[in-house]
């Protein structure tokens, strides 16, 4: 049972710190947001469309489902668009993680041949891979940033 609530409480860690990233993103323009950059995915956008698209197909293949793609950068032109996807697979995320059951956990879904706890960790830490790189960007275009440590995270939550 440990295992599970660790799971959960890394999930909703992962989910809460992203919000916190959307709300410094909130402190630049548009254009700011979709300025092109050529480390990692390319512009802002580019890589909070590409943590949620992650999430995403990561989640339909915990699920069983069909591989559902990697969504587009050039379909999210907005930072309302963009955030609106990340809002929609948060709370897909999080609704599949509270009802997961221990056992579950442990399984290997059809098509990933590690138990489900692995892959829901590996979203955990591909998004702070890349929420550091988007909180770089946001510090240099002067915006407000914060710790994204977890242990920080856990004692406000206290």
């Amino acid at each position: 049972m440990m295992e599970l609530d660790l799971v959960k409480t890394f999930i909703e860690y992962h989910i809460d710190i992203t919000r916190r990233v959307w709300d410094s993103i909130d402190h630049i323009t548009e254009e700011q947001f979709l300025a092109d950059d050529a480390y990692s995915r390319g512009s802002l956008r580019n890589l909070v469309v590409h943590l949620a698209s992650t999430d995403r197909r990561w989640l339909a293949g915990l699920k069983n489902l069909p591989d559902v793609g990697h969504l587009k950068f050039e379909d999210y032109p907005t930072r309302a668009a963009a955030r609106e996807t990340f809002e929609n697979v948060a709370k897909e995320l999080s609704e599949y993680v509270r009802a997961l059951t221990a056992e579950e956990l442990t399984q290997h879904a059809e098509n990933i041949p590690a138990p489900r706890w692995t892959v829901l960790l590996h979203l955990v830490n591909h998004g702070t891979d890349h929420r550091s790189t988007v909180l770089q960007r946001l510090t240099e275009l002067g915006a407000p940033t914060f710790d994204q440590d977890f242990i920080l995270w856990l004692r406000g939550k206290r």
